[in-house]
């Protein structure tokens, strides 16, 4: 087999997948003549059974700004709509440590979706270690393109070995399957929920300051979301149970403040539990652990115990934008049905949020299943298309890239094209009846025809009859209304912007 590596896939590595649910193994060249690209730092050789793939990369060769991989194409398109999962036995020895936390030991799967790149990796690896085993696990998204899988070092000096590639796909209903529902089942509302109109307004900063609920009621808006937050970008957090709880009591002293003043403004409030115990990393971490899903239904208990008979609440959001992308021991509906079940032993009318999967996705209504339950309300988060919505956030960029900037409306991205976007949306709520509510949307406030965009989602929202909640007020001056399109202005503008305008038509719609 002359310099061949069998490197084992379960699936297929390219379009074969995409029709095979069950473990299908296979055997790839990894030879400078298959289809891996080779690098001369590379070397394979059988250990135990196994071929192993060698990288090794001298301190010499100043590898900080250097990756030292090899590569092979990967077709994400093949799995759309599906769980992919992708492992790989790892072992190092000095492996040096790189100037950023994402390099270092490089297993990486790079695509594209909705014009922007997308990296899946593991982080912090370096040092010396065992084997042990690391994972890539997402749903790969209807959008998604290209791909390169690559396996190596990056700004990192030492020795590094792979042995025993895999990818395991599932379909959909295997990790989420559907709730049991009687024949043509609706969503079932109280009068007091029927009786309410669409309601629009923001979502709320991470903390209460003074003037701030008097100035969105001054614009016209009549809910606010309200979100229980913490330790803000950072993940694996809220792992100390005891600690997580006293953090909840804290808020809920805040919270009833702001349900008082609410009140007297004639804002209703949604809670929002944007921080859940155990974190989410790579998933939710309370899908797994039963110490953090207890915490999770603790949790609720506590909100619904101490709010239920405030009058400006509105409902309870009980996860902010779950995602699953792989089996656990509690899905992130069940998760959600559990703690729905909770609140309602202590409040039986009050409306209760479910958000979708996949980050609170549109798409991820396509296998979302409405829960057995009364006045429950189903939540979508609208960024769509990111590389348009979130160019230049966090150093990210679209289509266009930094020299050129995406642009709303242009032929790929349009008012029809949202209207396709929502449409497994708008197909669960004819279906089931459902009461829908949109948490989140919005475009970066550099991004051209920002304004456009904003008038053709809400203009949407409207003509369905959902509820919506603008993301966000006074939170982050790269999504506020209230500054120009200029990113280098740090003050707020002195008259309102042309994106403030189309927030303030639509609230003259509340009903006062």
């Amino acid at each position: 087999m002359n310099q061949i590596c069998r490197i084992f896939f379960c699936a297929a590595i390219f379009v074969l997948a995409a029709a095979v649910s069950a473990e299908t193994c296979h055997q790839i060249d990894l030879g400078k003549g298959g289809s891996w690209n080779w690098i001369d730092s590379a070397s394979v050789r059988n250990e135990n059974g196994f071929d192993v793939l060698a990288i090794d990369v001298p301190a010499s060769l100043r590898p900080q700004s250097v990756r030292h991989a090899v590569s092979m194409p990967f077709d994400v398109a093949a799995y759309r709509g599906r769980s992919l999962r992708l492992t790989v036995e790892c072992r190092a020895e000095n492996v040096s440590v790189p100037r950023h936390a994402w390099n270092g030991v490089k297993f990486l799967l790079h695509y594209r979706k909705d014009g922007r790149d997308v990296w899946r990796s593991p982080s912090g690896l370096r040092g010396t270690f065992g084997w042990k085993k690391l994972e890539i696990s997402f749903l790969v998204p209807e959008g998604a393109t290209g791909g390169k899988l690559m396996l190596g070092l990056e700004e990192s000096s030492g020795r590094v070995e792979f042995r025993n590639l895999q990818t395991t796909v599932k379909d959909i209903s295997e990790i989420f399957p559907p709730q049991k529902l009687p024949n043509n089942y609706r969503v079932q509302y109280s009068e007091q929920v029927k009786s309410i109109p669409p309601l629009r307004g923001a979502m709320s900063p991470a903390a209460l300051r003074e003037g701030d609920l008097e100035e969105l009621r001054s614009w016209g808006a009549a809910l606010i979301r309200w979100q229980l937050v913490r330790n803000w970008g950072q993940n694996d957090t809220d792992q100390d149970v005891a600690e997580y709880l006293r953090w909840v009591d804290a808020k809920l002293i805040e919270l009833e403040q702001v349900l008082d003043r609410a009140e007297k403004l004639g804002l209703r409030v949604i809670v929002d539990l944007h921080s859940p115990p155990g974190g989410r990393s790579p998933d939710l971490g309370m899908l797994d652990s039963p110490e953090h899903f207890d915490a999770f239904l603790k949790t609720w208990r506590k909100i619904a115990s101490r709010l239920k008979d405030k009058p400006a609440l509105w409902a309870y959001d009980l996860v902010n934008e779950p995602m699953q992308s792989r089996p656990c021991r509690i899905d992130y509906l069940t998760a959600q049905k559990l703690a729905a079940e909770e609140i309602r032993r202590i409040d039986p009318a009050t409306p209760i949020i479910v958000e979708s999967n996949d980050w609170c996705s549109p798409q991820a209504f396509r296998y979302l299943s409405p829960l057995p339950l009364d006045n429950i309300i189903y939540q979508l988060h609208m960024y769509w298309p990111g590389g348009y919505t979130h160019q230049g956030v966090n150093n990210n960029w679209g289509v266009a890239g930094k020299d050129g900037m995406a642009s709303y409306p242009d032929s790929a991205c349009n008012r029809q094209a949202l209207i396709e976007h929502l449409r497994p949306v708008r197909d669960f709520q004819q279906r089931y009846g459902a009461r829908i509510y949109v948490g989140e949307f919005s475009a970066v406030r550099w991004a051209p025809g920002a304004e456009r965009y904003l008038e053709d989602c809400i203009s949407l929202f409207e003509e369905y009859g959902w509820d919506w909640t603008y993301h966000a007020f006074r939170e982050w001056n790269g999504w506020s209304v209230e500054h120009t399109e200029n990113p280098q202005d740090n003050e707020p503008a002195q008259t309102d912007t042309a994106r403030k305008k189309v927030l303030l038509k639509y609230f003259k719609r509340n009903q006062r």
